[in-house]
């Protein structure tokens, strides 16, 4: 699958949705991501904190549809961020702000999306090169944190992870979110164990819903 960076980053705001996902083995993907994908979800972060992730990233990422987006994420080098581009990571997630790593999948014409947390390090990583700003951790500022932020950088495209859940998706979306990155609460570990992929594509379509309900 070759995208230009442009096409990468349109798939995921279509989306709304980052499903964020830390996996024993890899043995189960291929169902998550078609259950994700039925209830139209179409972007997937790997966290570096899953075994193997290099791995799995490279296995799953052959077999995916053209309208399905892999990426990988808690990356804090730029070592990292190359071997899981080689794999076949399309974004990159990062929970800090490295300058470094931000050139180095600019070099490698991948999308970014960059930790910060202060206004100070949301601008920086934009200035630097991220394609959107992961502000993180979400739930310790809340909706109204975006609101006030968007207001003298309207410019920055901004994402929240940790603590996003179906109650304030479509609020976080309102203020000005490009995309949200949801872990359990969309990856449910019951459903998951249980094989329950019916569940999994309901979940998903709900927080695809609320997504849309922020844009209306």
């Amino acid at each position: 699958m070759d995208m230009s960076k442009q096409n990468i980053l349109q798939k995921i705001e279509e989306s709304g949705v980052i499903a964020v996902i830390r996996l024993n083995s890899s043995e189960k993907l291929p169902q998550i991501i078609d259950a994700l994908a039925k209830g139209g979800v179409r972007a997937l972060e790997v966290t570096m904190t899953t075994p193997n992730a290099i791995e799995i990233i490279q296995e799953a990422s052959k077999n995916l549809s053209d309208d399905f987006i892999l990426g990988v994420g808690t990356v804090l080098d730029q070592e990292t961020a190359r071997m899981a581009i080689l794999a076949g990571a399309e974004f990159v997630v990062s929970p800090v702000l490295n300058i470094s790593l931000i050139k180095m999948v600019n070099r490698y014409g991948k999308v970014m999306i960059s930790g910060a947390f202060t206004p100070t390090e949301i601008l920086a990583a934009w200035e630097n090169g991220a394609d959107v700003v992961k502000v993180f951790p979400a739930t310790a500022l809340g909706t109204k944190y975006f609101k006030d932020v968007k207001g003298p950088l309207p410019q920055v495209k901004l994402t929240p992870t940790g603590g996003v859940s179906l109650d304030n998706t479509a609020e976080f979306i309102k203020v000005g979110a490009s995309c949200v990155g949801v872990g359990s609460a969309l990856l449910d570990k019951k459903m998951i164990e249980e094989n329950d992929w019916d569940g999994l594509t309901k979940l998903a379509s709900m927080f695809r819903a609320e997504v849309e309900k922020g844009r209306n």
